[in-house]
């Protein structure tokens, strides 16, 4: 009897084990080209990236990683210093990768996963609109206005293709989830808080999740978003019927006024400045080279301040938390349009790229924009 009970036991243990394993998943494969660099697995969470694990990689290339199966789709990366391949996890699935280093974002091969395969073709995708849209502000044979307008066509023509062959098609799919968060630069392509059909299609995906993944954190995150999103259209779009331009203000000033809280809480007017020399500038500190940006504009001001130059500086980041991080340090005045890039001061200064900068003399007459300047230190003195 006691034998029996032993082998029920150990049968028991067996099953247990089994049970355990059936709840792992696994990432695997080879790296080609990136002998003893360390490749790390990391989980792309609703609060951040975290790193899993990581091994140095020995001269085959191979690697296995693996985790507790996720209840709904759980999102994570392999890393080597800045090049990214996105995975999808959904349940107990092997997902064997073969991977090119140094261009291991797009040189890659999926196997065993029909999900991480669309997300590759996702993945370029996203990165031929990127290099598309660089060519395109990169032009300087085409005018400002033609430029900002042939890249907003090309936004939303990327846009439609994907929510109608990608995100429509199958809103439960995780690869449906990870293309609602594409960015074209530091900004979202799909940007459910300024725009309300994109709010719209984070709906579609959340309802969807309701019923293939229900109360997943993620399913919730993604009502939240479009919820606050169709609540922010309705607010832009009640300010936009209510505010126009002042034609006579704009005559006698020679500049559209601005008047938005700065860092501190603290209301700012840009024609409160006269009498003074302003810098006027349209920055986003997301952006990869605004440290470089924010440098050159401190020597400026350094240089001129007492002698009667300000910096007007307007941001249009989408993080209120991180643009207050940013600015805390700045001398200047710094204020932020929580409209961001649908902000109408982007249409009401003809603006298609940023950062963008303009001049005002201390009459608070607007005399030039970056293009028109040769030497910014020049015009600056001829001004003061």
């Amino acid at each position: 009897m006691k034998k029996i009970i032993r082998i029920l036991a150990a049968g028991m243990v067996m099953a247990s084990l089994v049970a355990c394993g059936e709840k792992k998943f696994n990432v695997k494969g080879e790296v080609a080209g990136a002998t003893d660099s360390v490749l790390y697995f990391e989980n792309v969470g609703l609060s951040g990236i975290t790193v899993l694990d990581s091994v140095k990689l020995s001269e085959d290339g191979t690697f296995s990683f693996s985790g507790e199966a996720p209840d709904a789709p759980e999102f994570y990366r392999l890393r080597i210093y800045d090049q990214i391949v996105n995975v999808a996890i959904d349940s107990t699935e092997t997902v064997t990768f073969k991977i090119q280093y140094p261009q291991m974002s797009t040189q890659y091969e999926v196997i065993g996963s029909p999900d991480n395969e669309v997300i590759k073709e996702l993945t370029l995708k996203q990165i031929d609109l990127q290099e598309r849209a660089m060519a395109l502000e990169r032009n300087r044979n085409l005018p400002p206005n033609v430029i900002r307008d042939s890249l907003m066509r090309m936004i939303e023509t990327y846009k439609e293709t994907i929510k109608l062959d990608y995100i429509f098609k199958e809103p439960n799919k995780s690869y449906s989830y990870f293309a609602l968060f594409q960015t074209l630069g530091p900004w979202l392509i799909f940007d459910p808080k300024n725009n309300r059909e994109d709010s719209k299609v984070f709906a579609a995906v959340a309802t969807s999740w309701d019923t293939f993944h229900p109360g997943a954190l993620r399913g919730e995150n993604l009502h939240n978003i479009a919820i606050e999103g169709l609540r922010n259209a309705r607010i832009i779009e009640a300010r936009q019927q209510a505010q126009a331009i002042d034609q006579t203000k704009i005559v006698e000033s020679g500049v559209i006024d601005i008047e938005l809280p700065d860092n501190k809480g603290a209301m700012q007017r840009l024609t409160s400045q006269k009498g003074k020399v302003v810098l006027l500038d349209f920055h986003v500190f997301g952006l990869q080279d605004s440290p470089k940006r924010i440098l050159s504009l401190r020597e400026y001001y350094n240089k001129y301040h007492a002698q009667g130059l300000e910096i007007f500086q307007v941001s249009l980041d989408s993080d209120e938390h991180f643009w207050k991080q940013m600015t805390a340090s700045l001398p200047w005045i710094c204020v932020r349009d929580a409209d961001g890039l649908n902000s109408q001061l982007m249409q009401f200064y003809n603006i298609s790229t940023l950062p963008e900068f303009f001049l005002i003399d201390r009459q608070n007459n607007l005399v030039k924009r970056s293009g028109q300047m040769k030497d910014l230190d020049t015009e600056i003195k001829a001004l003061l």
